[in-house]
């Protein structure tokens, strides 16, 4: 455990939440608290284009840009900065090199079948100087044949963390075990981490699992902020994991100071019908759109409309 690094994805995966709609103050403060807190790396948010995107309006934690971070962190601490990028959405001539850039870290996300265009982005960036991650989404329903093809690939490239995530929140730590296996025998050349999301309130256990077959690599936010229900929760990884550079109340101190509010305002965690697209090993769009709905707590009827044979999200 001692390997063990966490990276707290509060900003980027809580984007999702609310539009990352932060404030300046609030990632200042969660900068410091994390690095008080002794975690090793804060995702800030996506290295993704405006431009490529259509975005008319600024969005600095969507869209990334180093000379406003250089403004907002002035002063690198321990905790060192990753940013997202998806496939398709990232511009090469947004990235500075490293030496240039407040990044450390550039994490690449794609679908399996996109493997080979996220490795290209990989090695570009890797190339640049950045430490890299593979980060492939949706992998509760991705065919054993196509994962195989992909690591092929994967196998010989540069990048150094490749990651298991837990999209859908459909995954229990058995599962987990075996994800792990896998991974290991297929990339035995590479470091591997876990994302996990909390629809069936296994996010924490799934963490541990996977920290307990050996990887590394842990994504966690505080409040456990993050898409729909949410991720495995920074503040339990802090406490459990026995670092003695981790110290809890710093975390504490951020979530009593903003995140007790933001849970007022904005929803995120386990909730009932984030519960059932996990259930179903379904993307949780349709559970969020249910939320948004006049009829957000008519759990009986929303499973009737994903489970019934018309629903495009019925089981299969």
């Amino acid at each position: 455990m001692k390997h063990t690094k966490i990276i707290d994805c509060t900003i980027r995966d809580g984007g999702l939440v609310n539009n990352w709609d932060f404030s300046v103050e609030f990632v200042q403060d969660l900068y410091n608290g994390l690095n008080d807190a002794g975690v090793e790396y804060m995702e800030i948010g996506y290295k993704n284009s405006a431009k490529l995107l259509n975005a008319t309006e600024p969005n600095p934690w969507r869209f990334l840009d180093d000379q406003f971070l250089k403004e907002i962190i002035p002063e690198k601490k321990f905790t060192k900065l990753s940013a997202l990028v998806d496939i398709g959405r990232v511009d090469p001539n947004d990235v500075l090199p490293r030496e240039q850039s407040i990044l450390d870290m550039i994490r690449v996300a794609c679908y399996v079948r996109e493997v080979d265009k996220g490795l290209e982005l990989v090695q570009m960036f890797h190339d640049m100087g950045y430490e890299t991650s593979l980060n492939i989404m949706a992998l509760s329903s991705v065919p054993e044949h196509q994962l195989i093809e992909a690591f092929e690939m994967v196998k010989e490239s540069p990048v150094d963390v490749v990651y298991i995530v837990d999209s859908f929140g459909s995954l229990d730590p058995s599962d987990i075990e075996h994800q792990v296996k896998k991974f290991q025998s297929m990339l035995p050349n590479k470091q591997l981490g876990i994302h996990t999301h909390n629809n069936m309130q296994l996010a924490f256990a799934n963490t541990i699992t996977a920290m307990r077959n050996g990887v590394t690599f842990l994504d966690s936010s505080v409040y456990g902020m993050g898409r729909a229900a949410g991720n495995c929760n920074t503040e339990l990884l802090v406490s459990y994991i026995p670092k003695t550079t981790y110290e809890l109340k710093p975390v504490l101190g951020i979530i009593e100071k903003h995140m007790l509010e933001m849970r007022q305002k904005w929803e995120w965690g386990y909730i009932i019908p984030y519960m059932i697209s996990g259930v179903l090993n379904e993307h949780p769009r349709v559970a969020m759109a249910h939320r948004s709905s006049t009829e957000r707590d008519k759990f009986v009827e929303f499973y009737d409309k994903v489970t019934t044979p018309e629903s495009s999200v019925a089981t299969v």
